[in-house]
């Protein structure tokens, strides 16, 4: 898909994703559905082409295997820890930031790349998107609502996220398989 049609999908691929996380994780915040669908559909993307593929089959018990592919440009690898999928959620500052410290349930900017454990299958990035995305913390899977507090602005940390703290056996969009585990390195750019 090329052009603002292709844009408008992914982007609201990125909404669908979001909603559904704070819809599973039973956050308690107080953003409505429209009103994380409208912070995320305001950010402009590039045409890039999507990433990730449908997976059909559960990915349950499988272990994680090596990232395949290539990344988009100005992306940082995802050292994926091939074997046993995660069981509890795995983090590890691979650079510590300058800037400030981010708080539990605050709203970051931030690029992120994943992938998908079983299948080594980069399925998002704001990399691909062209630009970073604004969210609350309260409003994401919660691998993410308990990994990136504590990281510094400008630093990267991967997440090795077991999938009942992803997106358990209902996952938003393609390349994520029914009870995936996912490895991600995020970035938060800025507080906000």
């Amino acid at each position: 898909m090329t052009g603002q049609r292709g844009t408008n999908a992914r982007m609201a691929v990125v909404a669908v994703a979001l909603i559904a996380a704070a819809s599973a994780c039973g956050s308690s915040s107080k953003n409505t559905g429209a009103q994380i669908a409208a912070t995320t559909t305001t950010t402009p993307a590039t045409s890039a082409p999507p990433v990730g593929s449908a997976v059909t089959g559960s990915a349950a018990g499988k272990p994680c295997v090596a990232r395949k592919g290539s990344l988009p440009p100005g992306a940082p690898d995802v050292p994926v820890q091939i074997g046993p999928a995660p069981t509890k959620l795995i983090i590890k500052d691979l650079k510590v930031g300058t800037g400030a410290v981010v708080p539990a349930g605050a709203t970051i900017t931030a690029n992120y790349i994943g992938v998908a454990c079983s299948t080594g299958t980069l399925f998002d990035s704001s990399y691909a998107h062209g630009q970073a995305i604004q969210f609350p913390l309260t409003g994401v899977i919660p691998g993410w609502t308990n990994g990136i507090p504590g990281m510094k602005v400008g630093g990267l940390r991967l997440l090795g996220i077991p999938a009942d703290q992803a997106y358990g056996p209902t996952p938003p969009g393609p390349g994520i398989a029914p009870d995936e585990a996912l490895w991600f390195v995020v970035q938060p750019v800025k507080l906000g």
